[in-house]
């Protein structure tokens, strides 16, 4: 949980994180008392710290009209906490973290949709160089692109390593800046994307992979990979271009090299796995702008919160949840694997590699709430149950995420055993 933020304070509930389960029948009236309850908590708080977690009402059943309800007065009362304690690093155009500090640059394109703006971020070049080198790609970024339509958000990295867009901090920034961006500028947190240039494109090949439910797509242009696993990729559409000529630390090589696997994961998974691959001949490390071609076709896409199948790598700094899938707290491990696919009550957890706990987050896009959830793991009925939807998963999965596309109403934790 982050310090400054709405904090809807949930406090430990077990691995099943507060599931209901069927032995409770759901009462219409005590569906809509908790919510009502959850009104009155929520009411003249003004963005303060509310503790919903250990509340009668936050275990109550809910019907999925009162889950509707509770969700939206949650978001409401998290934007109004965001919108007290963030809107000024957004007038000044500075996030902060300790001593780092990540100014960023934005320019408006295009009429805004109804269903909010998209979100482009876009990394500089440079890396490992004197201040005054990222200072001048910085100034670069800011015109390099122009997308039809939405924010164009250019960053200065917080420092001036050659690993500057995907240290560990980066993933709290790029987290912060979208949650201020979909909460206090209408985004839509389903059409963020991200791209970057050179060392910019090296933050992408990291990042893009490593925070796969954040976007919905992402562009590569001149980076390295630096030997990156593209796995986690399946529902993060994705480009990658490159010079041929680019032959320094055998970018256009390797660039190639991770064509061909998109190409064979997308073989493999014919559901997932998009990608825009182009090597471009006669060009070398600067490609001339005709990487441009990457925005329209990133455009076309829109993420999907809810996945049917999930791939789930961790790289570099690890997180405790991707889409609809989550590990206890401080459980995640670097390189653990996860691969599940759902298909109405029914999940399969196919492959689990480093995992000993996991967590099945639902909701109405997901199942019908009618009959038992079956979890699946190699042949074996983990769990096969009904599930109910309540207000103390909702608060906390908002309060994990600050995402109200990922804000779950029930959720399972079952036991792998460990591989």
């Amino acid at each position: 949980m982050r310090t400054g933020d709405f904090a809807l304070v949930c406090v430990a509930m077990g691995l099943a994180g507060g599931l209901i389960r069927a032995e409770k029948p759901l009462d219409a009236r005590a569906s809509s008392g908790a919510v009502e309850e959850l009104e009155k908590v929520l009411k003249g708080q003004d963005g303060g710290a509310v503790k919903i977690a250990g509340q009668p009402f936050a275990s109550v059943p809910l019907s999925k009209e009162d889950a509707a309800r509770a969700r939206a007065l949650l978001w409401d009362a998290h934007v109004a906490g965001l919108r007290k304690d963030r809107a000024g690093e957004l007038e000044k155009k500075e996030l902060k973290e300790g001593n780092l500090v990540m100014p960023f640059f934005t320019k408006t394109f295009g009429e805004k949709p109804a269903t909010g703006r998209s979100l482009w971020i876009s990394l500089h070049g440079g890396g490992g160089a004197p201040a005054r080198v990222n200072d001048g790609q910085y100034e670069n970024q800011k015109k390099l692109y122009q997308p039809a339509e939405g924010i164009y958000l250019a960053p200065r990295a917080p420092t001036n390593t050659w690993n500057l867009w995907h240290e560990g901090h980066m993933d709290r920034f790029f987290a912060r800046l979208v949650e201020d961006y979909v909460a206090l500028e209408g985004v839509n947190p389903d059409k963020v994307y991200i791209m970057g240039y050179s060392a910019g494109g090296d933050g992408v090949y990291q990042m893009a992979p490593r925070m796969a439910d954040w976007w919905a797509g992402a562009a590569m242009m001149a980076g390295h990979p630096n030997g990156v696993s593209l796995l986690s990729l399946r529902n993060v559409p994705f480009a990658l271009q490159v010079g041929a000529n680019d032959n320094a630390y055998n970018r256009a090589k390797i660039g190639a090299e991770y064509g061909e696997q998109l190409a064979k994961l997308r073989k493999e998974d014919p559901k997932g796995y998009e990608s825009f691959v182009r090597i471009r001949e006669g060009k070398g490390h600067w490609m001339n702008l005709e990487d441009k071609e990457a925005l329209p076709w990133l455009a076309q896409f829109r993420r999907n919160p809810v996945p049917d199948r999930v791939v789930w790598k961790q790289t570099g700094a690890t997180h405790d949840r991707s889409y609809w899938l989550a590990v206890p707290k401080g459980k995640a491990k670097g390189g653990a694997l996860v691969v599940a696919e759902r298909d109405k009550n029914t999940i399969k957890i196919t492959r689990a590699e480093e995992v000993d706990q996991l967590i099945i987050r639902l909701d109405d896009r997901m199942i019908p709430f009618q009959g038992p959830v079956v979890i699946e793991h190699n042949g074996k009925v983990l769990h096969n149950a009904p599930v109910t939807r309540t207000i103390g998963t909702l608060a906390k999965t908002l309060a994990d995420r600050g995402d109200p596309h990922l804000m779950f109403d029930a959720e399972v934790g079952v036991r792998l055993g460990g591989e």
